[in-house]
């Protein structure tokens, strides 16, 4: 592995992760603290449709694919936050109508794409220098808006009814969690793929509360779990000639199931 790090697409992969590791870290953070891990569900496979009629009209993918999951993610927002009993069946008629979308996009693409498998399983050692000007500008953007209105998505994620009493405006900043979690998602699916996306931003932070008590070392547990994973996975991928996304994903489940255990035996942590 050693001398592989000489060649520019490894070193490009090596940077990719580290970059999808602070945003998944952060964003995964407020997803699991806030419930809404299967909202991100719902725009990762939502996220479909932007590569989809990217593909048909001949742009670029990742374009599409943050446009589209942009207007999903403020329609999820505004049909959510009043009805949130009923959150399951929105988010299932939206995801379904992305995948829908992409399907048929694809259908009516003449030729076969092999790049459309990289968006949906993940391949973090064909990223490009665009994907990681992409990164670096999503990542940049969710370190400097959650730094920056930290204490609003504190009390929005432990209390949002409490916080609104107290006359903050809760559903901008409900909606600008979701919109920030599509940029992330985005920002991911070159590494891991939109089917295996939300296992990156769910798992790390779901080990990490067993062991934080505060909101921002959650957050900073989940980024060094996440990189951890990644660079275990990214070793694995190399070695062995896997799909990278996958080794990522089990190397972080195979981590996910042993705290489990663990905790199953020996006690409960959890973020208060």
């Amino acid at each position: 592995m050693i001398e592989a790090l000489g060649f520019s697409f490894v070193q490009n992969a090596l940077l990719a992760g580290f970059l999808v590791s602070i945003a998944c870290g952060i964003v995964g953070s407020l997803v699991v603290a806030n419930r809404m891990v299967f909202i991100a569900g719902g725009i990762a496979h939502g996220a479909y449709g932007g590569l989809g009629i990217a593909f048909f009209v001949g742009v670029s993918p990742l374009f599409g694919a943050l446009a589209f999951s942009l207007v999903l993610a403020l329609a999820l927002a505004y049909l959510t936050y009043q009805n949130r009993n009923r959150v399951d069946a929105v988010i299932g008629a939206i995801w379904a109508f992305g995948m829908a979308v992409g399907i048929i996009c694809v259908d009516l693409t003449s030729g076969y794409n092999a790049d459309l498998m990289s968006f949906l399983f993940g391949s973090i050692l064909s990223v490009s220098k665009e994907d990681l000007t992409l990164m670096w500008i999503v990542c940049a953007l969710i370190v400097a808006i959650v730094g920056f209105f930290y204490k609003e998505f504190l009390a929005v994620s432990f209390d949002m009814e409490f916080a609104s009493l107290q006359g903050l405006n809760t559903k901008f900043f409900y909606t600008l969690l979701i919109l920030i979690t599509a940029l992330c998602i985005v920002a991911t699916i070159r590494a891991v793929g939109l089917i295996l996306v939300v296992a990156l931003l769910s798992i790390p932070p779901y080990i990490a509360e067993k062991f934080c008590s505060k909101l921002i070392t959650l957050m900073g547990f989940s980024v060094l779990l996440s990189v951890i994973f990644t660079f275990v996975g990214l070793v694995l991928s190399y070695m062995f000639n896997l799909t990278s996304g996958a080794s990522i994903i089990m190397v972080a489940s195979l981590a996910f199931g042993l705290t489990y255990i663990k905790m199953s035996f020996f006690g409960k942590h959890f973020v208060r």
